[in-house]
């Protein structure tokens, strides 16, 4: 018996990739190439979509003539960290530079520190120091966009070098095993 699709994630992922996209367009790129759903599929688009807006994770919008979903800043975290969690996230191939991500957010931003650390470590970084991260893997772009969502201006730098001192070099080359 085949496994019941994930709609839920569907819609994330579908989000994740558009600013806001109308209901009829979600139900479309939902289906399979571009077939429309069967009345089951329907329901169960909508009952993941309400669940969605439910927890936080996507908000609508009425238009006059559609309804549109979006995602929350909580539902782009969610996002990402799925993204993360796919068995195809990682990339293994090495183009010799070294990301490197510095978080500087006070105690009081607790949560979204601890948010942003989880993404590193999924991620593939290592901790530095406190609060320096590096990894060998592609993200610089993942986390600039996390940047530039939770506008993260002054507390966050996402750096790109392919120079680190030898030493340091050497011991991240064994470390990431690259």
């Amino acid at each position: 018996m085949p496994s019941k699709p994930d709609y839920s994630k569907k819609i994330l992922k579908i989000l994740a990739e558009n600013k806001a996209i109308s209901v009829p367009e979600l139900e479309g790129k939902i289906g399979s190439e571009g077939s429309k759903l069967a009345p089951k599929e329907r329901y169960a688009l909508a009952r993941s979509l309400r669940n969605l807006r439910e927890s936080g994770l996507v908000e609508s919008h009425f238009s006059g003539q559609n309804d549109y979903a979006r995602l929350t800043t909580v539902g782009r975290r969610k996002a990402v960290s799925q993204k993360l969690e796919a068995a195809d996230s990682l990339v293994p191939n090495w183009d010799g530079k070294w990301r490197i991500v510095m978080l500087d957010l006070p105690e009081s931003r607790k949560n979204e520190r601890e948010s942003l650390r989880y993404l590193l470590k999924k991620a593939g970084f290592v901790m530095l120091k406190n609060s320096a991260w590096i990894s060998p893997f592609p993200f610089e772009h993942m986390f600039m966009n996390i940047k530039k969502d939770l506008g993260l201006t002054t507390e966050m730098m996402v750096i790109v070098t392919d120079s680190i001192d030898e030493e340091t070099e050497k011991s991240l080359v064994q470390m990431f095993d690259k």
